[in-house]
């Protein structure tokens, strides 16, 4: 039988995460993942980048893991929003100097990083964690929750006990569905098709977010130069058809999309196409369990929020549990699993309504519909105040923030 502090069922990139955060303070954490580390290492296993925001970054940086992705990451500092290639929109900016920071430094609204490199990344971290132990692969047989703490008999007959469980399997997590907790959940009438291009013209560090009425449009900034990624969202009855086309083709009708803005496009890898959908707990906490990450919240990738979502619940969680262990107190106590609802609750659901609102918004189609929108996008260019509060929530700078998310030890 092994103990530690606690058990996460799921060696993705939020268990992960949690894991090294609390073994930088002083905790023990079993993780257990029926995945076997080098299928999910392997190149054609996820084809996805995500665009980690600044606060999010700060955390990895605080857990010593960002600096073994330096030269891999693209900074983002510009971020365009528009209707269709209408002029105007939406520009979101950098600031030039952040409160403390050195003059004329500008900290990047986002860095862009291969969600494989980062999992690789979180993973040798992991490893080389004093208090971690990596169960991967291990399947739970057999899950108890009691006063007494948590049990976990794992299929080949070990028995891992811990007074916390948290879980962080993903969207279909198995332990949300055993504590019975009641999810909000839909599907969106579109998949996304992920690829990585290469064009002509340099995208100097520039996100664009264009809204078709087929769906959004995003082409994200990789490698410093002339890579950028594709989010391509497309009718769920077209994916197979568009996600076949011939590489010449498909690069047509990217470039066709981008409107020539970063020149003539060529593919620079294989293309991916993931459905889209929707989720929500009702409640992120049980009986000395805790949800975290898509376990406990999916969103549409509009606004890129959803792995950054996923990092605020284990920077919060993290916090919660060793300002716990610092006061003696059972890690699984009610008290404590009640902070850290009542401390990620109103955030996640804020940010799956804004999301889905987004998603509904523009994907209402008409000349009418689309000059709202417009018009929408160019009031808000033009109020400061409102303009600085979308870009705080875009870096993950609002509201009551964790430690670790400002950089900080707990």
């Amino acid at each position: 039988m092994e103990r530690s502090d606690v058990i996460i069922l799921g060696g993705g990139l939020i268990g992960l995460t949690l894991a090294v955060a609390l073994d930088r303070h002083g905790l023990s954490a079993t993780v257990i993942d029926p995945a076997d580390p080098a299928s999910i290492a392997a190149p054609a296993f996820d084809g996805r980048a995500t665009a980690i925001a600044s606060a999010s970054w700060r955390m990895l940086e605080a857990i010593g893991v960002a600096r073994h992705l330096e030269g891999e990451g693209c900074p983002i500092r510009t971020i365009r929003v528009s209707e269709g290639l209408a002029p105007g929109g939406l520009v979101f900016e950098a600031p030039e100097s952040d409160p403390g920071s050195r003059p004329g430094t500008r900290d990047p609204l986002g860095i862009m990083v291969e969600n494989r490199r980062l999992r690789a990344v979180l993973r040798d971290a992991a490893e080389a964690a004093q208090r971690v132990t990596l169960l991967m692969p291990a399947r739970a047989a057999d899950i108890v929750r009691d006063a007494a703490g948590v049990r976990v008999a794992l299929d080949d007959g070990r028995v891992v006990t811990a007074p916390l469980l948290v879980g962080a399997e993903g969207r279909n997590s198995p332990s949300r569905e055993a504590a019975q907790i009641p999810v909000a959940r839909w599907k969106y009438d579109h998949a996304a098709i992920v690829v990585t291009v290469d064009h002509a013209l340099r995208h100097d560090n520039t996100a664009y977010e264009i809204f078709y009425p087929t769906g959004p449009f995003a082409v994200l900034p990789m490698l410093p130069g002339t890579r950028s990624a594709i989010v391509w969202s497309v009718p769920a009855a077209d994916a197979a058809a568009v996600i076949d086309l011939p590489d010449r083709a498909m690069a047509a009708e990217i470039e066709k999309r981008m409107g020539g803005f970063l020149g003539a496009v060529t593919l620079a890898g294989p293309r991916w196409t993931y459905p889209l959908g929707f989720h929500h707990a009702a409640t992120m906490t049980a009986e000395r369990l805790v949800l975290a990450g898509d376990a406990a919240h999916g969103i549409h990738p509009i606004a890129g929020q959803g792995l950054n979502l996923g990092m605020r619940d284990a920077a919060a969680l993290a916090q919660v549990l060793v300002e716990g262990a610092r006061l003696g107190l059972d890690l699984g106590d009610a008290q404590l699993l009640a902070r850290y609802e009542r401390w990620r609750s109103l955030d996640t659901f804020m940010v799956a309504a804004a999301t889905d609102g987004l998603t509904r918004l523009y994907g209402v189609p008409g000349r009418a519909a689309s000059a709202v929108r417009r018009l929408g996008m160019g009031l808000v260019q033009r109020i400061g105040p409102l303009k600085d509060q979308l870009m705080a929530e875009a870096r993950g700078e609002s509201g009551d923030l964790p430690l670790l998310l400002r950089g900080l030890p707990i």
